[in-house]
């Protein structure tokens, strides 16, 4: 019998092929170069089976395989070389490891032989990703790689997903080895699906069933176990209003009549002040985030808490819980469904309408439809849902235009959002978009930034020319770090210390990388520019001239109880 051998560099490849890879995203150098050799076959002619995007920097990698992953629901992969090339990749790691996003992060490494020397361009990459990772391994032999590819995407894709990262030895990419196809479906002391207890569901649905004031919150574990109908089943049968958490804004349609809104320091101000009302509360798929809590010690002391979760390490973290069901929501919701009645708590979701009419008098109607004045932000974002009718994808970057862009966008269809939650990582946006081309190609894809966040990773416009992601980019250019200058008014006796931007001449920016551009300064403008960019085929810059001191609202002071928001700033 004759011997399939090959390199490692080549057991990389047929690894990656295995897990169903399509798209990689990267950027080579010295460590990697055999692997890059090896996919040279491997994206060219009969035997072609990637796409690589060569990125314009490390970060960018991490985010657009964010990005990939997050609209598809498969594992995005980035592909570095060692020392500055993997630790540039370390703000996209802590960046999937805080939002739950499924990678495979794949660097270079010295030979084994010159590890602890010191080598050019050594750097203990598993020392310093294991703390932000799921998995960290380093593969000193070819004939590791099978065995370490198919359990990194194993551990990456399964359970709460997450990022994993392989430092791959020099010496291992060109060692030669007999092939031979691993595949991974078990990991002793790894559960990444806890058995339902049926009990635990009981008592839920016991709590569920004599409550009087029911609400549930919709987090983005939803998304991650795709059980967005058996959450519709579950909230219609048991008539419960939801508020939604950021990542999760998509898990539950906009326009569902028990949609009431996103929860949050920004979020809407009848769910924020419900959550203080409610007898029973019920968090699926999400954590009880400090910006969705507010003040711990005040926060839904009425309630008893329900908490639907695949990660035992997240019950009782944050928050205490009566009853604590650990499974994959897949699983838990219809078990639960099952068991709650058929109810109608009509009056109860009636009380959050006035709330509504309030926010939408005193904040959302001035936002989104302007009489007078400069540009604002939510009129923007409002334009662009409209015109989008709600089928594109939101991506965002961080900090005012985040906030805008998540309150008044529509979400009718699932996986619609990527943005950066946990981390709140600057210069997201651009890379994470370029990602949500590749991982939604049927699908609009709008990107959000303001003028902060827009030149922190501004070099992936050449990874845009290059490959003509059709990306839409909104750049709302207030010439401020807008959230920051905003806490600085309200919180900081209006000290602008370093927050105001000189901006370079953006048109001439696009010219460069022959991007298609405009500019919007009148709203009489607004929608017409917004048209064009959206019928123009490949990327697109739309920049628009926002008022310098819009505030996002409302909003709940840092410290305070989620019932104190804001709707109007005291100043």
């Amino acid at each position: 019998m004759l011997r399939d051998r090959i390199t490692g560099s080549k057991a990389l490849m047929r690894a990656l092929q295995a897990e169903g890879v399509k798209t990689i995203f990267g950027y080579p150098g010295g460590s990697i170069m055999p692997v890059y050799d090896a996919l040279y076959d491997y994206t060219r002619g009969e035997k072609k089976c990637f796409d690589h995007i060569l990125v314009r920097h490390e970060q960018g990698a991490t985010h657009a395989a964010e990005g990939y992953a997050r609209v598809s629901g498969e594992v995005g992969v980035a592909l570095v070389t060692s020392g500055p090339g993997v630790t540039n990749t370390l703000t996209g790691i802590a960046d999937a490891m805080l939002d739950s996003t499924p990678i495979v992060v794949i660097a270079g490494q010295v030979p084994i032989s010159a590890l602890g020397t010191d080598a050019f361009q050594e750097v203990d990459l598993v020392g310093v990703s294991q703390p932000i990772s799921k998995w960290s391994y380093q593969i000193r032999h070819a004939e590791d790689v099978a065995w370490a590819v198919s359990r990194a995407f194993y551990i990456a894709r399964t359970g709460r997903p997450g990022p994993v990262v392989l430092d791959f030895a020099k010496n291992a990419q060109t060692e030669e080895i007999d092939w031979e196809p691993m595949k991974c479906n078990f990991i002793r002391s790894y559960v990444p699906y806890p058995k339902l207890d049926m009990n635990a569901v009981r008592e839920a649905a016991e709590l569920i069933n004599s409550a009087k004031k029911p609400m549930a919150l919709v987090g983005q574990g939803v998304e991650l176990g795709n059980a967005q109908q058996e959450l519709v089943r579950f909230l219609e049968k048991a008539d419960i209003p939801a508020g939604r958490t950021m990542l999760g804004l998509s898990a539950l349609p906009s326009t569902h009549p028990l949609n009431v809104g996103m929860l949050g320091m920004h979020g809407n101000y009848a769910p924020n002040l419900k959550e203080q009302e409610c007898d029973v509360l019920i968090a699926i798929g999400m954590r009880f985030s400090d910006r969705v809590t507010g003040n711990l010690k005040t926060y839904a002391k009425q309630a008893k808490v329900i908490h639907l979760d695949i990660d035992h390490s997240e019950i009782d973290k944050n928050v205490k819980t009566t009853v604590a069901v650990i499974a994959d929501c897949k699983e838990s919701l219809p078990a639960l469904t099952e068991l709650v009645n058929k109810a109608n708590h009509q009056e109860w979701r009636d009380s959050f309408k006035p709330l509504q009419e309030k926010e939408w008098k005193k904040v959302i109607e001035p936002a989104i439809h302007p009489k007078e004045g400069p540009l604002l932000m939510g009129e923007v974002v409002n334009a662009v849902a409209e015109a989008t009718q709600g089928d594109a994808v939101l991506v965002t970057d961080v900090g005012q235009n985040q906030l805008f862009a998540t309150r008044y966008f529509k979400y009718p269809k699932k996986r619609s959002i990527c943005t950066s939650g946990g981390l709140g990582t600057m210069g997201y946006g651009m890379p994470a978009a370029i990602g949500a081309t590749f991982g939604a190609p049927g699908r609009t894809v709008v990107s959000f930034s303001g003028d902060g966040g827009f030149q922190m990773c501004i070099e992936e416009l050449g990874t845009i020319m290059e490959q003509q992601c059709p990306v839409k980019m909104v750049l709302m250019n207030n010439h401020y770090l807008g959230n920051v200058r905003q806490w600085q008014d309200m919180f900081w006796k209006r000290r602008k210390s370093f927050t105001k931007m000189l901006n370079p001449n953006y048109e001439l920016i696009a010219q460069g990388y022959g991007i298609p551009y405009a500019a919007v300064v009148d709203r009489k403008d607004l929608k017409a520019a917004v048209e064009k960019m959206l019928a123009t085929e490949g990327p697109y810059i739309l920049e628009c001239a926002i008022m310098e001191n819009d505030d996002v609202l409302p909003m709940t002071p840092p410290g305070m109880s989620v019932d104190d928001m804001m709707l109007e700033v005291n100043v």
